[in-house]
């Protein structure tokens, strides 16, 4: 959770085991050509079709589709029952790989349960109608996070598909701090299944929860993308600063509750991770934070030399986080701002950046080269 936000910030690199900070990058002028499409209630993230039509999630609950093109805008029905509150709700939504055969779509959501509300991840049938909206037919529940807890924070459930069609999930750990290094839960875990929700062959773990987990120690998880090389890197949100980048290495604990390059928001003290070697360290981190709320490794060629940076969507930076990566390390190379807080980045099919702001209408962006 964050609880204030700063109008000066700092980065700290991680470039190995440990590197002493940097100096934050310079504001820049926009790079941005910026077409504004259409705007929504509390927008949480996006997906793109075949025929480029665009999936945009609301966290009270509602589906959304959109012609970028004309700028209409429908609704899919049949999204389940969402708890929405504070961090909870509607989360993201992701398509299948083989998506033109089978037409499945994934969403992440809230719900409510015994003990509080925990994430969800949902597959459904997508059917179109000719009046630019359709609906979800089929609904299944594939994954639950292992317990129900009090409280609306650190959800993340970011979820992802890699190439073999494995699914890719982020689960926060609840602000429940202990079970992101439990392996009876799979709070604060990052998670691999099978596109049915049936534990992966080659997971690094064993147990009825722990078979599903890919690594540990992870707090609020809310970015997940893979690099062309197949290296999947995950951004979170930190206590009272310490947000990271990180590379997920298969069966990897990176430290969470019991290192930080923060401190608790009471004050209390955090050990860094230079002084537990055992846990991984972030590639770069920020202190005073910069609240990731996504990101994309960029693939794309539109963005000249920009190719295989991850571009963060930030929050409290109310931008966007551009950051180099070279062989294992990673700094900060540009942060651009947007004037808003960002909630979700994408990039599109032609090289194109799609952002959505956060918040009561929070408007879908496409960012071309200026």
């Amino acid at each position: 959770m964050r609880f204030g936000l700063s109008t000066a910030y700092a980065l700290a690199m991680v470039t190995g085991a440990w590197a002493a900070p940097s100096t934050v990058t310079a504001r820049q002028n926009s790079p941005f050509n910026t077409a504004v499409i259409t705007d929504f209630a509390e927008p949480w993230a996006l997906a793109f079709l075949p025929d480029n039509r665009i999936l945009v999630t609301e966290k009270r609950g509602q589906l959304r589709l959109v012609d970028p093109n004309t700028k209409a805008k429908g609704t899919i029905t049949g999204v389940p029952s969402v708890r929405y509150g504070g961090q909870g709700g509607f989360g993201d939504v992701a398509l299948h790989p083989r998506f033109s055969e089978n037409n499945l779509v994934y969403i992440s959501y809230a719900e409510a349960g015994t003990g509080g509300s925990g994430a969800a991840v949902a597959r459904a049938r997508l059917v179109l109608n000719t009046s630019g909206g359709g609906a979800l037919q089929n609904v299944e529940v594939i994954w639950r996070q292992s317990q129900k807890v009090n409280g609306d924070g650190h959800f993340a459930h970011r979820i992802l598909f890699d190439s073999n069609s494995t699914l890719w999930i982020s689960s926060g750990e609840r602000q429940q701090f202990d079970p992101a290094q439990s392996m009876t839960s799979n709070l604060g875990k990052i998670i691999r299944l099978n596109d049915d929700g049936t534990v992966a062959a080659g997971n690094p773990f064993t147990g009825t929860v722990g078979s599903q987990v890919w690594a540990l120690g992870v707090r609020n998880p809310l970015g997940i993308d893979f690099d062309e090389q197949g290296r999947l890197w995950e951004v979170e949100m930190g206590p009272m600063g310490g947000d990271e980048l990180n590379l997920i290495e298969r069966g990897g604990n990176y430290g969470w509750p019991i290192v930080s390059q923060g401190n608790h928001y009471d004050g209390r003290p955090i050990p860094n991770h230079n002084t537990r070697p055992e846990f991984i360290a972030p590639k770069a981190f920020w202190n005073p934070v910069i609240s990731p709320s996504s990101v994309i490794i960029y693939k794309g060629d539109l963005f000249r030399n920009w190719r295989g940076n991850a571009i963060i969507s930030a929050l409290g930076a109310q931008g966007l986080v551009r950051v180099e990566i070279t062989g294992n390390t990673a700094r900060e190379a540009q942060r651009i701002s947007l004037g808003r807080r960002i909630r979700c980045v994408r990039q599109g099919s032609d090289g194109a950046l799609w952002v959505l702001e956060d918040g009561a209408g929070g408007r879908l962006l496409k960012l071309t080269p200026r």
